[in-house]
């Protein structure tokens, strides 16, 4: 073994999966987690669905106001923005240096099949995105509730795992967040529906218009039809700049979402393109994350024939 080797940093990231299989289960596995953060003077969040929120707020008693809580379900409804919009928003905020902790559940039983690869795509993705950062996120798993495959990709996501009952922290062998972010790259179904709009940099205009007329009838209006506006623009505006100067723009109807898809001969070569903050002072470099934030799932597939995203908003 090399000096550099047996001297490399150990990241002061960490990132476990907490296996957890009722209620009682759950907050033994969360509060404890929460309780040290709290004593050791580190700023604690926690992101986690509705009901399990209730859980770890009624246990921590008049602690619970040290604790940065939110809903999971609106906070983290679409996946895409979790990183930038929960995490690191947190994170951020708190004075450099001081170790952070977590505890983030963007998997719960009832995601949706379309949802659910964004979904492992985010948690493989904490790992790149914290990389180097004092910080613990604690991903609680329901296996009473989700699926082997939920639980199997969880392994390829965190470096390590606890299960409620057993001491400690186990290294996950599977783990290979990579592979997952490749694996979950994965073609699009086609669309069910919507006239194809072609547009280039003389047409931007007239595909944002496009997309608001379909977007206002099939249902969208107020502030979501300023939402559709937004997408559009930002999403066929990446396209003539970076996806080879023009795309495709379609929008359907799709179980309660209206869809905006827009298609480029691009490759999207970063997978944390549209999950990063974005520095105050830099100009460009928001579109993708300004999608993110005001859509409620955003699904990406990039290859040799191009880059396809699809951002749904709820009608």
């Amino acid at each position: 073994m090399s000096t550099t080797e047996a001297h490399a940093p150990v990241d002061p990231f960490a990132h476990p999966a907490l296996f957890y299989r009722d209620a009682r289960e759950y907050v033994d596995g969360t509060v404890p987690f929460v309780r040290a953060g709290l004593e050791a003077g580190e700023p604690v969040a926690v992101a986690v669905p509705g009901e399990n929120l209730r859980l770890i707020r009624e246990e921590l008693g008049d602690d619970a106001h040290r604790v940065r809580l939110l809903d999971m379900r609106e906070a983290g409804r679409n996946p895409g923005r979790i990183i930038p919009g929960v995490l690191r928003a947190f994170a951020d905020a708190q004075p450099a240096g001081r170790r952070v902790r977590i505890i983030g559940e963007p998997i719960w039983a009832g995601r949706s099949a379309t949802e659910y690869p964004a979904c492992v795509q985010h948690e493989a993705l904490i790992n790149e995105a914290f990389r180097g950062r004092e910080a613990t996120i604690l991903c609680p798993y329901d296996v009473a509730r989700l699926p082997e495959r939920t639980l199997a990709d969880a392994y390829a996501t965190h470096p390590t795992v606890i299960r409620t009952g057993t001491p400690g922290e186990h290294a996950s062998h599977a783990y290979a967040p990579a592979d997952v972010v490749a694996r979950y790259n994965e073609p699009l179904p086609p669309a069910p529906d919507g006239e194809p709009f072609a547009f280039d940099r003389t047409t931007l205009s007239a595909a944002r218009h496009h997309a608001v007329g379909a977007g206002a009838r099939l249902g969208l209006e107020g502030v979501r039809l300023d939402d559709m506006a937004l997408v559009a623009a930002e999403l066929s505006t990446n396209s003539v700049v970076h996806g080879g100067g023009g795309g495709t723009l379609r929008v359907w109807a799709e179980d309660g979402h209206v869809v905006c898809e827009v298609h480029d001969a691009g490759r999207l070569t970063d997978p944390l393109a549209g999950r990063r903050p974005v520095p105050r002072d830099q100009r460009g470099g928001r579109g993708l994350l300004l999608v993110n934030l005001v859509s409620d799932l955003v699904r990406v597939h990039t290859g040799e024939d191009g880059t396809t995203i699809r951002a749904y908003l709820a009608s």
